[in-house]
């Protein structure tokens, strides 16, 4: 018997210590992967959806909640001489290998979009993955944020033949990704005062 219990004290501490060293191990780690996500993965779709800002956007973001949650978003912005113009901001929907993860870039106004920029994609190499295409993102430069749609929907975005989630998926993260943005809009006023209000 006091064996057994031996045991279940040294078990316990065995797994407390673990424990302890799994949590430390995480916090060391996690500001580390997230400078590798910023650097390697955002960065460049930022630098894809935004254009002409004199600034670091990945320095200069901000996290803002949802209003009515406790979910954080991180804002992205595009300076020039000091004023924001436009803003960057990340989304995901589920796609036919996962998510799909889409930066979308905003004129600082939301009517339109600048850009968007494929980050997350484990769909099927040589078909799903062609949604990471100029071809197919192209047709989101300085599109009107509110008519965003597959033509298969009634809308002007052509999908991309053979590879019907995966489109639909992108599609999905940017009409999300506006919504966000347009939930957003009075704190991102907040956030940069003096930005410009006019991007067309």
């Amino acid at each position: 018997m006091k064996e057994s219990i031996k045991m279940i004290i040294v078990l316990t501490l065995i797994c407390g210590m673990f424990s302890v060293t799994l949590a430390s191990l995480k916090e060391a780690t996690e500001s580390r992967i997230e400078e590798q996500v910023l650097t390697y993965v955002q960065g460049p779709a930022i630098n894809q959806v935004l254009k002409g800002f004199d600034n670091s956007p990945v320095k200069d973001r901000k996290k803002l909640t949802l209003p009515g949650t406790e979910t954080q978003v991180t804002i992205f912005p595009a300076m020039k001489d000091g004023k924001v113009f436009g803003v960057a901001l990340e989304t995901f929907a589920k796609g036919y290998g996962g998510d799909v993860g889409v930066m979308v870039g905003f004129n600082i106004n939301g009517k339109k979009l600048s850009g968007i920029g494929i980050t997350t994609m484990k769909e099927t190499p040589g078909v799903g993955s062609k949604v990471a295409g100029h071809g197919f993102t192209s047709q989101f430069e300085n599109h009107l944020a509110a008519a965003v749609e597959l033509n298969s929907k009634g809308g002007d975005i052509d999908g991309i033949a053979g590879a019907t989630v995966s489109s639909t998926a992108s599609v999905e993260a940017v009409k999300q990704a506006v919504s966000i943005f347009q939930k957003l809009k009075p704190q991102i006023a907040e956030a940069w005062p003096g930005s410009s209000k006019d991007g067309s």
